[in-house]
Formats: C-alpha cells, structure tokens, sequence
C-alpha cells in the first residue's frame, strides 16, 4: 500500500463525515465550513495521489481503479447533498451521474478487451469545474457576486461534463465496434 493509494482511500474514508457536516442539523451555524474545508482537503488529495504516482512510479491496478471511483463518490455525494438543500437541480446532477456511468461502463468494456482508457484534459477539466461549483455552492454566500459564480460554475461543470462524455466516445468508438 503505497502513498498514492493511502490518499485514495483517505479521500473515500472522509465522504462521511463530509456528509454528515453537510447535511447534519446539530451544526447550523459551521456546518458547511466544515464541510467545505473536508470537500477541499479530499480534493487536494485527488491531485496530489495523481502527481506522486506518476513522479514516483508508484502507478498500481488498484490505484487505477480507485482514484476515479473515489473521485465519483466524492463529487456525487456532494451533488447529492446540493439537491437535498435545494441548492443544486436534480435534472443536472442526473446529467452528471449518467456520464459517469456512461464512462465507467465504456472503461469496463475496453479493460475487456485489454485496452485501458486514460483520463483526458476534458475529464480532468470537468473533475476541476465540479469540484469549484460544489464549494462556491457549499459555502452558499449570500451576495450577488457569489450567486452568479454559482450559477457560471453549475453550467460550466454541466457543459464540460457533456463535451467530456463526447470526447470519450468519439476518441474511442472503436472499442465498442469489437463488441459482439
């Protein structure tokens, strides 16, 4: 168990009590700053498993497998959240959660068929403007500037979520031709 991997299930370990900060009615006044703050910890572990991984040569099956799920419950936990404080619609986090399903069943097909599908720019642009879009709308500030960003954050993750899902299948349509 490498240091990659540690982080990743660190990232996993804190979903939890991220959720329950979230959503708890026992901490009305802080409970989104703490939160917020294990949202962006866990996200910051995300990139940092990634760049000790590949530096180090550290890159192991389990840590392929893991950091993308990790990511997905992170991020989904979170959206979910947003809807049941009726700060995120449902329909976009409906979009979002279909492409990550989308994408993991082509990633299963293709590990079938011994091809392993990395994560592109698209994806990795989309991971980022999620992550943004959960924080500006987990902290819920109160003030003109803050609600826009919300919003611009919601549909820039929304769009990028789609042309990622594109990208994913055009760059590799092949892999579902083979497919009987």
């Amino acid at each position: 168990m490498n240091l990659p991997n540690k982080l990743t299930i660190m990232r996993v370990i804190l979903i939890p009590f991220f959720v329950f900060f979230l959503l708890s009615p026992y901490f009305p006044a802080y409970g989104n700053y703490i939160a917020v703050a294990i949202f962006i910890v866990a996200s910051l572990t995300d990139m940092l498993d990634g760049k000790i991984a590949r530096k180090y040569n550290l890159v192991t099956n389990f840590g392929k497998f893991m950091d993308p799920l990790a990511d997905k419950l992170l991020v989904c936990s979170a959206m979910i959240c947003l809807i049941e404080l009726d700060r995120l619609a449902a329909w976009i986090v409906i979009v979002i959660i279909a492409r990550e399903f989308i994408i993991s069943g082509f990633r299963l097909v293709a590990s079938d068929n011994g091809v392993v599908i990395a994560a592109s720019y698209w994806g990795k642009f989309k991971t980022t403007f999620q992550m943004l879009m959960v924080i500006v709308l987990i902290l819920d500030i109160q003030m003109p500037f803050f609600q826009i960003l919300g919003t611009v954050l919601t549909y820039v993750a929304l769009i990028l979520t789609v042309v990622s899902l594109i990208d994913y299948i055009v760059k590799n349509k092949d892999v579902l031709k083979d497919q009987k």
